[in-house]
């Protein structure tokens, strides 16, 4: 009989591990996102989360350090998934339709969660800094996104149009996720909210010539 050679049970045991590893982050994170984004940062429970995942607790600190390692996990893919703004969107139409997709998902869709997410004042210093700053940096990269120089962007002026244009896309998302029934935003699919927003963003945003 012949037996596989020790390093390739040892990569393939290596390989299993940061398999599971990483659908263990990953499950803890969406669960996560929901958590804090619906009950908010301090009615969180650690436990909740870890249940809701099927995970024991203990594996939120051994990948993210604590509740509050988690809840800056949660931010950084929020900023990384609407960051398909900063650099990788090359004109200001791109810019819109990655924005139109986020507030145009459903209502509690992960994509609708992360930006309510950013709304949930935390009442835990830390955690509200993190969500601060991650708002001031996505604001800063919408603007650069749409055409500005980087010298622009640090100024007052133009900072405070890039937190209107965000701040008009978060409503949109709040809502739309609300038990309001607003209509026809509420209802409004990809197609008739691409238009509006893109008027919004050009008037706020886009360079003068």
């Amino acid at each position: 009989m012949m037996h596989a050679p020790p390093h390739a049970v040892d990569a393939d045991a290596t390989t299993g591990k940061s398999r599971d590893a990483a659908n263990t982050r990953r499950l803890l994170l969406s669960s996560a996102r929901r958590r804090f984004a619906q009950d908010g940062y301090s009615a969180t429970r650690v436990r909740d989360i870890a249940a809701d995942a099927g995970v024991n607790v203990a594996l939120i600190n051994r990948y993210f350090s604590s509740k509050e390692g988690l809840f800056e996990a949660c931010l950084a893919h929020a900023r990384d998934e609407l960051g398909r703004s900063d650099g990788s969107s090359a004109t200001l139409d791109d810019l819109v339709e990655a924005l139109t997709r986020q507030v145009a998902g459903p209502a509690n869709g992960d994509r609708s969660l992360q930006l309510l997410l950013l709304l949930r004042s935390s009442g835990d210093e830390t955690a509200d800094a993190i969500r601060l700053n991650t708002l001031r940096y996505f604001a800063d990269q919408m603007a650069v996104a749409a055409g500005r120089s980087v010298e622009d962007v640090s100024s007052d002026d133009l900072r405070l149009r890039a937190q209107i244009a965000l701040s008009t896309m978060l409503g949109i998302a709040l809502l739309r996720a609300s038990s309001t029934g607003l209509e026809p935003l509420a209802s409004t699919g990809v197609d008739g909210l691409e238009g509006p927003l893109r008027d919004v963003i050009t008037a706020l945003l886009a360079p003068r010539l």
